[in-house]
């Protein structure tokens, strides 16, 4: 089950978590992604994407 988007492919963010004593922790913040119905095809999609799909279907 892979953390990417099927429309744009779209993956994590990769970052450092700083402490006090400013030791780094690796952070990964994960896109925001959903199940959505695309043209009769069931996806996992970004928010973003969803909103663009749903802006250029009307």
């Amino acid at each position: 089950m892979s953390k990417v988007c099927d429309i744009c492919e779209r993956g994590y963010l990769k970052g450092n978590s700083r402490s006090h004593s400013n030791i780094a922790t690796i952070k990964r913040q994960q896109v925001n992604l959903q199940s959505a119905t695309i043209e009769g095809k069931r996806v996992k999609a970004c928010t973003r994407c969803i909103r663009t799909v749903a802006k250029n279907a009307q």
